[in-house]
């Protein structure tokens, strides 16, 4: 049996992965303490609904999909109620497997994941890392829940915080690249529904394209670029204006904010 603790965007996305991967109804459990979002969960995947306690106690496999700052008290609420051989899948930002350790029972396996929103389309990237009492057929296990909705790589703990910044947080740039791009679309003309379709799927190709191993993300601009033609002008014009510089520094400000998150 697995539970789900929290039906929220990653809960469900997550939920509706493993329903659609193979999962029965009968074989998850969700635990929502909100009743409207429950009773929706409820009528929209059938899965039973379960108080904190009770799910704890009857899944092998327990996933958090909680709020970072909810996690202490969930996890002093379920710990006296895991079964001895329950493996922990935390998805919450920020919180590291010795923390999980800390408020779960002696020996309890813990795997920490970092998904992205993505997950929610099935299209999602998940690193995950296993904790001091993990084993690798625990952690096979945690990684094929979380391919249900989109692809997972293993990295050392210690990588999570450049992971957030890199995978948790990414969507968000390419969000801002795609609004710049058709606001300045607008600017010069364009109506907006033209414009948003030109970059959405000009981004998607690209990324199909940057998909391919074989294919270096240089090799591909440089096949665009051609000597004193419209992309190196506009490649000189970003240059000018230190995008490279901003976007390193930026990773580097997601990634020391997710460090302080994790140590509170």
């Amino acid at each position: 049996m697995i539970a789900i603790i929290g039906g929220g965007k990653m809960g469900e996305a997550l939920l509706a992965g493993l329903l659609a991967t193979g999962y029965e109804p009968t074989q998850v459990l969700v635990t929502e303490p909100h009743p409207d979002r429950a009773a929706e969960l409820r009528e929209r995947y059938g899965v039973a609904l379960a108080p904190l306690a009770d799910s704890a106690a009857r899944a092998s496999t327990l996933v958090l999909a909680i709020k970072p700052q909810d996690m202490v008290d969930v996890l002093n609420d379920l710990s006296g109620h895991l079964r001895a051989d329950c493996l922990v899948v935390s998805i919450a930002a920020g919180i590291t497997t010795a923390l999980l350790e800390k408020h779960l029972p002696a020996d309890i396996p813990v795997v920490r994941a970092m998904p992205n929103t993505p997950a929610l389309v099935g299209k999602g990237m998940t690193a995950i890392a296993a904790g001091s009492h993990t084993g690798d057929a625990q952690l096979d296990h945690a990684e094929s829940l979380l391919r249900s909705v989109g692809d997972v790589v293993r990295v050392p703990e210690h990588h999570m915080d450049t992971v957030t910044a890199l995978s948790g947080s990414g969507p968000a740039y390419f969000y801002f690249i795609a609004e710049t791009m058709i606001e300045a679309g607008v600017a010069m003309g364009m109506t907006r529904a033209a414009a948003r379709k030109l970059v959405t799927q000009t981004i998607t190709g690209a990324a199909e394209m940057l998909a391919d191993p074989d294919n270096h993300p240089v090799v591909l601009r440089e096949a665009v670029t051609s000597p004193g033609g419209t992309t190196a002008a506009a490649v000189r014009e970003l240059e000018r204006h230190g995008v490279r510089t901003a976007f390193t520094e930026a990773l580097e400000a997601a990634r020391d904010r997710s460090r302080r998150l994790s140590e509170g």
